[in-house]
């Protein structure tokens, strides 16, 4: 199975001052931290390596994902079983190597850090705020695409997308779409400019070709490398296509995602009745 790309090297800003000393990818949702949410879904898509691109001071990222000697030890000695065998399950749960953005250039060049890293055909990007609940879930999504193009499948890019309000067009690199086939990406246009409404979100199949479209972009308005103009790159190419996702997205980046994030994963829990109860005094 492909590797999966995860730039995590962000300052977030959206989180401060929460972020502030720890990365927002480690802030917890319910009972577990953001990023691990996100690697589960990769490893229940068969993915067996992540590859953070990080910045100073997210060493807790690649920590988490590690063997803990010391805790697991404690955890024995306390016969905390099921607490023992979640810290091993975690720490065994995928390869982890990581690569520093020591810039922060943009999406683009934090995917481009990490292509040397990249032996195989295609590879994953999942972005570390963005998490989604789904049967089957995103990647899987993103390979029922892939799959499904048989032998037109060599370098081609797979993108999955949602569709958004006019007020929100802005926000979003924008894909405008021939049935499944991308044919032009634009980094948050006003929605005068664009007829589509299909953004881009934190879910991408790309093929190792992006690299080289990544290198030749030049940089935008704030001196960024975008990976929306690869992607155009792509497209112009016509090697992108569309995955239309099906199920729930939830950006945990801001504060009322990280909210409403938290709520949708206590309301599945068994605590749910509980959380309703909260919830209703403040109604």
């Amino acid at each position: 199975m492909f590797p999966v790309v995860i730039p995590v090297a962000g300052v977030g800003t959206r989180s401060l001052p929460a972020s502030k000393a720890i990365p927002k990818e480690m802030m917890p949702l319910f009972d577990k931290p953001i990023i691990q949410y996100i690697a589960e879904e990769a490893v229940e898509a068969g993915v067996k390596e992540i590859i953070f691109v990080t910045s100073k001071g997210k060493t807790a990222l690649e920590d988490h994902f590690d063997a803990a000697p010391e805790l697991e030890s404690f955890l024995k000695e306390k016969n905390k079983t099921s607490l023992l065998e979640e810290v091993q399950r975690v720490s065994r749960m995928l390869k982890v190597q990581s690569v520093r953005q020591k810039e922060a250039l943009g999406l683009g060049h934090a995917v481009g850090m990490a292509s040397g890293m990249i032996s195989s055909s295609h590879f994953f990007v999942m972005l570390g705020d963005e998490v989604t609940d789904s049967t089957p879930n995103s990647l899987q999504q993103l390979l029922q695409v892939y799959e499904s193009l048989g032998d037109q499948r060599e370098e081609v890019g797979v993108v999955m997308l949602m569709s958004v309000p006019d007020e929100d067009v802005s926000k979003y690199g924008i894909c405008e779409l021939q049935d499944r086939k991308i044919l032009r990406c634009v980094e948050k246009p006003k929605a005068h400019e664009t007829n589509s409404r299909w953004a881009i979100t934190g879910r991408y199949l790309l093929p190792r070709k992006v690299f080289e479209h990544i290198e030749s972009s030049k940089r935008g308005a704030l001196g960024e490398i975008q990976l929306t103009d690869a992607l155009d790159a792509l497209a112009k190419e016509g090697k992108l296509y569309a995955c239309q996702f099906q199920g729930l997205r939830l950006d945990a980046g801001d504060r009322l995602g990280f909210l409403e994030a938290n709520l949708h994963f206590y309301l599945k829990s068994s605590l749910q009745e509980d959380v309703r109860k909260i919830l209703r005094k403040y109604q």
